[in-house]
């Protein structure tokens, strides 16, 4: 897989809502239940973050729900990439990016949404092909208005922020051109998760998906 490719399959992924939800899962057997909420909301592409010991279970039984996509977050490194892509994972999602991580990717036909939070690292991932990446950690590195202005001189980078992203901010970020979705966690809160209120779960993320 070359980079335009990748670039192409991560900004079709981006299309498809205007939230991705991040999540952090500690109980596989919530998993599948929870990505049928979410898929039947509006919201069909599915990040589960590698944070927790039950992530590769979780992304294994969210990979059999139909209309979704499930990828992978917090990718660090090349054996980051390689469990991610045996449990399931039908695209990738890292914090920041290297050369090793990038190459992995590739090699594993994996797309991926890569990080970066600077111009220079914007212009780097650019450089390699990667005109799709992912504003991380978007409010703390300026929010709405530092992507403004990163697109500016840089219009050829779409980006779905993370980070600090919420139902009342995310229409700032989403109103930039420069911005084909945003990535958050509240679409699927901790409580809501825990109690099984998947009514609850599916209501928030047609919230979502109508923004």
């Amino acid at each position: 897989m070359t980079p335009q490719d990748a670039a192409a399959r991560t900004a079709d992924l981006c299309r498809r809502a205007p939230v991705i939800p991040v999540l952090v899962i500690e109980d596989a057997s919530i998993a599948r239940p929870l990505a049928e909420a979410l898929v039947a909301g509006g919201l069909p592409a599915l990040e589960v973050t590698l944070r927790t010991d039950a992530a590769l279970d979780a992304i294994r039984e969210m990979s059999g729900v139909a209309g979704g996509m499930v990828g992978a977050g917090t990718l660090l490194t090349p054996d980051d990439v390689a469990r991610a892509k045996e449990a399931g994972a039908t695209f990738g999602v890292s914090p920041g990016a290297t050369p090793r991580l990038v190459d992995a990717c590739e090699d594993a036909d994996l797309p991926l949404l890569p990080g970066a939070a600077t111009a220079t690292e914007a212009m780097a991932l650019m450089d390699r092909g990667y005109t799709t990446q992912k504003f991380f950690p978007a409010e703390a590195s300026g929010g709405a208005a530092a992507l403004k202005a990163i697109g500016a001189p840089i219009p050829q980078v779409s980006f779905c922020p993370t980070g600090g992203v919420s139902l009342a901010n995310a229409r700032s970020y989403l109103d930039l051109p420069n911005v084909l979705c945003v990535g958050g966690s509240w679409v699927a809160p901790k409580d809501k998760v825990a109690a099984r209120d998947w009514a609850a779960i599916e209501e928030l993320a047609r919230e979502a998906a109508a923004l």
